[in-house]
């Protein structure tokens, strides 16, 4: 069974809502990115090209400091860790918002960073179109999210895209579109059936009906 499981995919496509249903299968350790606490994300909302910057910079210290000491020390003892986040989403989104130079010098520093942090057993990629983004997204209703243009979405689903086809580690992909695992209990059933078979795979597609 896998020990470390992250959960990625654009903006409102799901990760929180399957890292917390996994976490309480598994009686595993949470981890779920602490991006309400980021004061840059409301002013980047309102003025990208002025916060980007210091935005991505913020997240990329804040992901460290909340995976290292977890990730690096644990041993045989320790729980299962659920995640709704990778470490690489750092660099992900700082492809989508900073300008060329920028994201030059935001490479050479998460490069050094990188190196320190084991990747998971298991990554779940989670796929969803982009109306179906808008439509979680307006859902939670986080007030500074109503205004993400559909542009900006598509460039995050492109940039996610480009990783998965070069991720080397074990990635699950998942059609978004029809699943619902907390209103059809068997979507979750199916996942978990495939996670506890512990398949040999690099990528696989899971369909979900």
């Amino acid at each position: 069974m896998y020990r470390y499981i992250a959960i990625e995919g654009n903006i409102g496509a799901g990760k929180s809502t399957l890292a917390n249903l996994l976490a309480k299968h598994y009686d595993a350790r949470l981890v779920l990115e602490q991006f309400a606490d980021n004061n840059f994300l409301p002013k980047f909302y309102d003025d990208p090209e002025r916060y980007a910057f210091p935005l991505e910079l913020s997240f990329l210290a804040d992901r460290y400091k909340q995976l290292k000491e977890l990730l690096i020390n644990q041993d045989i003892f320790q729980q299962k860790i659920i995640s709704d986040y990778i470490f690489t989403k750092s660099k992900l989104f700082a492809r989508v918002n900073l300008k060329e130079a920028e994201y030059e010098l935001f490479q050479r520093l998460f490069d050094i960073i990188d190196l320190h942090l084991p990747p998971p057993d298991l990554l779940i990629y989670l796929h969803a179109p982009i109306p179906g983004l808008q439509s979680n997204i307006r859902k939670r209703g986080r007030e500074y999210e109503q205004k993400i243009p559909n542009e900006y979405l598509h460039n995050v689903q492109e940039v996610y895209n480009q990783y998965i086809k070069q991720e080397i580690n074990k990635t699950l992909i998942i059609d978004m579109t029809s699943v619902d695992f907390i209103g059809k209990p068997d979507h979750f059933k199916q996942l978990i059936d495939f996670i506890e078979k512990d398949y040999d795979f690099k990528t696989h597609y899971l369909a979900i009906e």
